[in-house]
């Protein structure tokens, strides 16, 4: 998958899950239930114990597209590819790691918080932009954005949940990562992965009608 086949995926299918534990077989588990509800693009941050294996083991599967987060610098972002990871995604604008990932043929979404910083990684040949953390403007932020720079791409991670996820899309937002609200600590803790199932269903819903609604 090239980088510019992977950013048309993320415009389609307009989410992710993006998964942060201390725990390796819970991550895999947990995974596997938001996969199940219909999760195709997949992000492990680094932070996860194994975390290598998992990037391995979820990128054999074929309608996965998986993708490592929490990256801070290239040996990491080469680690990552070198196990299967297809789009690299870190909480800062780091030029080094922007470069490293479009070396190695993937797609790279830094994290980014102000205008400046969003056209700064836009210009480094960042192909997403992650917002985070989130403004206090929420999708209207995006909006405004968006007016004097109708080209970024911008993905908000934090913040996002199923009931607003369709104000995101709305406001312009080209996809929404799930991370805490699809993920939540205690259902990660007391193994209810049918829980994570439906919710995986429940937010890929609202975020795919207002796309739908918006095409």
């Amino acid at each position: 998958m090239t980088p510019d086949s992977f950013v048309k995926l993320v415009g389609r299918e307009k989410a992710s899950a993006i998964l942060r534990i201390d725990d390796q077989e819970k991550a895999a588990l947990a995974m596997d239930a938001a996969v199940r509800g219909g999760f195709r693009i997949i992000e492990f941050t680094l932070t996860i114990p194994g975390v290598y294996e998992l990037i391995r083991d979820f990128s054999r599967r074929d309608e996965l597209v998986v993708g490592a987060g929490t990256v801070m610098n290239e040996a990491d972002a080469q680690r990552s590819v070198e196990v299967g990871a297809r789009f690299i995604v870190s909480p800062v604008v780091d030029e080094a790691v922007i470069r490293a990932a479009n070396e190695l043929g993937v797609a790279s979404m830094p994290g980014t918080h102000t205008p400046s910083e969003m056209l700064r990684a836009h210009r480094a040949g960042a192909r997403l932009l992650k917002l985070f953390p989130v403004p206090a403007g929420g999708p209207a932020w995006v909006r405004s954005v968006l007016g004097p720079m109708p080209y970024l791409k911008i993905v908000p991670t934090n913040g996002v949940d199923r009931h607003n996820a369709g104000e995101w899309i709305a406001a312009g937002a080209y996809a929404a990562g799930f991370v805490a609200p699809l993920f939540q600590a205690d259902d990660l803790k007391a193994g209810r992965w049918d829980v994570i199932e439906e919710r995986a269903q429940k937010c890929l819903a609202s975020v795919r009608l207002q796309g739908r609604q918006a095409g």
